[in-house]
């Protein structure tokens, strides 16, 4: 399990968000699509586990493996790009601009969206025998059902402290994904890399933090299985509030503080 110094492996991050930046269009949503669709598959493979053994750490433990596979495979969550391609622009590399990040972030958000959604709509069709069967007869379809419902209206009847709490975990969970993210990168060997992404995932999933990506599953899921909420609530009382901590969770507390500290260390001080 061959470790990378910080300095080899921010370097390799600043890489990484400059390719991104400049990646066709077709290329870049397939990508994000596969990524999104993945994602959400662990989701329900978690949420199910959850549901059946009664156990949610044993859901949290699996839930990475989806989060694994999508890396290895070269996919892309808009959660790491919001981390990875501001380091180019930082760096000064050469062609890069805020409208190639902009012009990432949305392709990356559209191609996830859409694997997510394609994924929920399998799993509702599955959920209800192509949406033949009360949703409430299945509990996993129930229980995601009242997910969307608590992580909706449940933040809209604090008010502003709901909105608050609500930004907070959208920070948190990108602080952790993000540093899933930086784990591919740590190491040259599969094992490696997947030790180091498969920590701070489960951690943040156990915890409950808002993962954007995970949650445009999670409530269109909802919606279309007898959730009760509306597409209002689900974005403005969800997705939107997540997107934007998830933006500065991960930009923050993982691409700017690696950067600052790896790329451009300060001098040392002087013997006294």
């Amino acid at each position: 399990m061959a470790y990378l110094m910080p300095t080899e492996f921010v370097t390799k991050m600043i890489d990484a968000g400059e390719a991104k930046i400049f990646m066709s269009t077709r290329d870049t949503l397939i990508r994000a699509f596969m990524a999104g669709a993945i994602l959400a598959l662990a989701a329900a493979f978690a949420v199910t586990i959850n549901v059946q053994t009664g156990q949610p750490l044993v859901g949290a433990i699996l839930f990475p493996v989806g989060f694994c596979l999508l890396y290895l495979l070269g996919f892309d969550l808009l959660t790491g790009v919001f981390t990875l391609c501001p380091l180019a622009l930082m760096d000064k590399r050469p062609g890069v601009t805020m409208g190639g990040i902009l012009r990432n972030w949305g392709l990356v958000f559209i191609g996830n969206f859409a694997g997510a959604m394609t994924t929920a709509v399998m799993m509702a069709i599955i959920f209800t025998f192509a949406f033949t069967v009360d949703p409430g007869t299945n509990p996993v379809a129930a229980k995601i059902g009242t997910i969307g419902e608590g992580r909706t209206v449940g933040y809209a009847a604090h008010g502003a402290a709901g909105m608050l709490t609500l930004f907070i975990r959208g920070v948190l969970c990108n602080w952790m994904v993000s540093t899933g993210v930086v784990g591919a990168m740590v190491s040259t060997s599969v094992s490696g890399k997947v030790i180091a992404m498969w920590m701070p995932i489960m951690v943040f999933f156990y915890m409950g933090f808002e993962h954007s990506i995970v949650n445009m599953f999670l409530f269109p899921s909802g919606l279309m299985l007898g959730g009760n909420f509306s597409i209002y609530d689900y974005l403005v009382w969800n997705e939107i509030p997540t997107v934007i901590g998830n933006l500065v969770g991960g930009l923050t507390f993982v691409g700017l503080t690696l950067y600052a500290t790896h790329v451009r260390t300060a001098p040392k001080r002087k013997g006294l």
